[in-house]
């Protein structure tokens, strides 16, 4: 790889080899110097019949290679363009960071070949909006060439055994040239206002490459049409050699008659002003925006006497030859006469020489990735061979200490040592398994200790609930019950049922919905500061007639429904507690029916509640919330209409004036519901661990 700072960018046309190195300039960024250059003609044009091409390219490197030294520098080295595909893309609105994954797409779409049968490369334009992290109106450059091509013209410089760095298509080469050398750059130009395009022709022999570029894009395009196409004509018009005829062209003007000359090669004038006028129209179309400021001829072919005022007659543009490179500096190259001689063959190899330079606007490089893989790897052989011989040199001296340590080791010397050692060891394992012995007896008389006074505490639980449960029922001021029986403050407990969960979000997955219709009543009343209404008064069924049936309640053993959540219910094991009951308080409005059981019963279960006296326990005697024992979630899960009973199914006691038994009550009007709780007994004012869960019963 490349060490110096100098570059050398080497065109390997078919009429000369042209080389020319250069270093950036240490003065100003926007300038080159040129250090050297060479110039090797073939002795006959690589496209006549009887020429070898091969062996006139190796002759030709064996003899610039003899004259130049390329050890350190960088090497860039040019494809003719028609070995080439070039395409430019414009980009729909798009990431910045996805704009690889689509040029690949394009990529599959525009080279008429699968990807691992090329090697191309890519590059974004100047050009283009970038907010937010989306680019609009964006452009890319792709080309490709064919990978038995590239590798086809790799093979003269690698039996030369030159390492090339950058191998780049020559129209972008001389893109690169006119963008540094003769276009201010690309950083200072408005994309909205772009400047007057540039266009560079550069004659080769057969073909001549068309570019034009006002530095912030390209379009290139081949005319089938170079040198030996004058040539032709002087052979076919004049009956001459190719060779006589190659040197009448190039001294047309002290021929004996140079009007017969140019006579003969005027079909070919027109014919070339044609094809380029052709270009510039194919160019237009494709941006109609660009506008042409001039266009500069390149390659010897283009000193030929009156072609450059003939091409600015026919296309009524500036055309002149591009004799001096504005760009670069170096009086030792740019003053010398071969230099200037063949100056304008040099313009591919400045643009290649820029790029080695990192000076070039296009940097696309068809270098195939395995020879730049493969090149690496070598340069790095001999420092991994170096670290082996190393790792291998202090493995042996490792090595070398075992056997001198293995040969002074003697086992009688150290037979009562070990013996020593040995009874040590069992002497410690028999002390520590006796520790642990002792230690596991301990944590059983401390686990029997914690169960006995787990059971201590436990002991008025269950006496706890039930006073709970009787505490919290409603009851008449003074403990004198109303004559009326609606007007008494009684609820009546028909059954009370309990049953163990090992996870209580399984129970309480099934009443969410009635958690929540708890909870909202609680806030109503909490706002209102009367019992909440939970709906209109129902109307009670004719006399006689049976209650309307109700929903059955929440099987509490039911598995919870596919994909349910329990968020901010209980956890754990834990016991439901359910309470089938009914009252008769059904004539006040607005406290009747599961009103009068929410704002009395089910409010004492809630934290909120007037709070239970404690039996048992450090806490024995004092108020707290019910929460505290254990107690929470109360939702009613069953609730009927209310209904007329006739007192001989009321349920009631005998009692005074309106009351069952007496032959002159009145039917009354009765509510049934089924409240559960959630139970996880807790002792109040306990510092023991919590007790376990309970075990169901049997």
């Amino acid at each position: 790889m490349a060490t110096s700072p100098y570059t050398w960018g080497i065109d390997i046309g078919k009429c000369a080899l042209k080389a020319l190195r250069c270093r950036p300039s240490p003065t100003d960024p926007h300038k080159l110097v040129a250090e050297a250059f060479d110039y090797v003609e073939y002795p006959m044009l690589l496209t006549q019949p009887e020429a070898d091409a091969p062996e006139l390219v190796r002759a030709a490197l064996e003899e610039f290679i003899g004259r130049n030294s390329l050890e350190g520098d960088r090497v860039a080295v040019s494809v003719p363009g028609q070995l080439g595909l070039t395409k430019f893309i414009k980009l729909p609105p798009i990431e910045a960071k996805k704009i690889p994954d689509i040029v690949k797409y394009e990529a599959r779409q525009q080279i008429p070949f699968p990807l691992d049968q090329v090697v191309w490369d890519w590059q974004r334009l100047p050009g283009g909006i970038e907010e937010g992290g989306f680019v609009l109106d964006a452009e890319v450059a792709i080309f490709a060439m064919k990978r038995d091509q590239v590798y086809k013209s790799l093979a003269p410089l690698e039996a030369a055994g030159v390492e090339i760095d950058i191998l780049q298509l020559a129209p972008v080469a001389l893109a690169n040239m006119a963008m540094f050398d003769q276009l201010p750059p690309a950083s200072a130009a408005d994309p909205d206002k772009p400047p007057a395009a540039v266009v560079v022709v550069a004659m080769g022999v057969d073909t001549t490459d068309v570019v034009m570029t006002n530095g912030l894009r390209m379009q290139q395009r081949s005319m089938p049409i170079g040198g030996s196409t004058f040539t032709r004509a002087l052979v076919k018009e004049m009956r001459l050699t190719f060779a006589k005829a190659e040197h009448l062209k190039r001294h047309a003007v002290r021929a004996e008659d140079p009007k017969a000359v140019f006579q003969a090669m005027r079909p070919v004038f027109n014919e070339f002003a044609s094809e380029l006028q052709r270009s510039l129209y194919y160019f237009s179309t494709a941006d109609r925006t660009a506008s042409i400021s001039r266009v500069l001829l390149l390659g010897n072919a283009a000193k030929l006497r009156g072609l450059a005022d003939y091409v600015a007659k026919q296309l009524n543009l500036d055309v002149k030859l591009l004799e001096s490179f504005a760009a670069l500096e170096g009086s030792s190259v740019l003053g010398a006469p071969a230099f200037r001689e063949n100056r304008l063959g040099f313009g591919t190899a400045y643009g290649l020489a820029l790029q080695g330079a990192k000076q070039a606007s296009m940097a696309t490089n068809l270098m195939p990735g395995e020879i730049v893989r493969d090149r690496i790897i070598a340069e790095k052989r001999p420092w991994a061979v170096a670290a082996l011989l190393g790792l291998l040199a202090a493995a042996g001296v490792n090595f070398a200490g075992m056997v001198l340590a293995w040969q002074s080791y003697a086992p009688t010397k150290y037979a009562q040592a070990l013996a020593a050692a040995d009874q040590a060891t069992s002497r410690s394992g028999a002390a520590v398994s006796g520790l642990d012995a002792v230690k596991q007896t301990q944590d059983a008389a401390a686990s029997w200790q914690q169960y006995l006074l787990r059971v201590q505490e436990q002991r008025f639980q269950s006496l706890d609930l039930m006073r709970v449960i009787g505490s919290i029922l409603p009851r008449d001021p003074g403990g004198k019950p109303a004559e009326n029986v609606a007007d008494r403050n009684e609820i009546h407990v028909d059954s009370i049922d309990m049953q163990f969960f090992p996870d209580l979000a399984t129970w309480f997955t099934g009443v969410q919905g009635n958690w929540a219709e708890t909870l909202a009543a609680a806030a109503k009343e909490k706002s209102d500061g009367e019992p909440p209404a939970a709906g209109a008064p129902q109307a009670p069924p004719a006399d006689g007639a049976p209650p309307p049936e109700t929903a059955p309640p929440a099987d509490p053993a039911a598995p919870p429904a596919e994909g349910s959540a329990t968020p901010g219910g209980p956890t754990g094991a834990g016991w439901v507690v359910q309470i089938r009951g009914h009252h008769f308080h059904n004539e006040e409005q607005g406290n009747e029916g599961e009103q009068f059981v929410r704002g009395t019963l089910l409010r004492n279960l809630l934290p909120e509640g007037d709070g239970v006296v404690v039996s048992a326990g450090k806490k024995s005697g004092e108020t707290v919330p019910v929460t505290e024992l254990g107690i929470g979630y109360p939702v009613i899960v069953e609730s009927s209409a209310i209904y007329k009973a006739p007192p001989a199914v009321s349920s009631l006691p005998p009692g005074p004036r309106g009351a069952p038994g007496d032959p002159n009550a009145a039917d009354v009007k009765r509510y049934d519901f089924t409240l559960q709780f959630v139970w996880q007994p807790t002792t109040p004012g306990s510092t023991l661990p919590p007790p376990p869960a309970p075990a169901p019963a049997p």
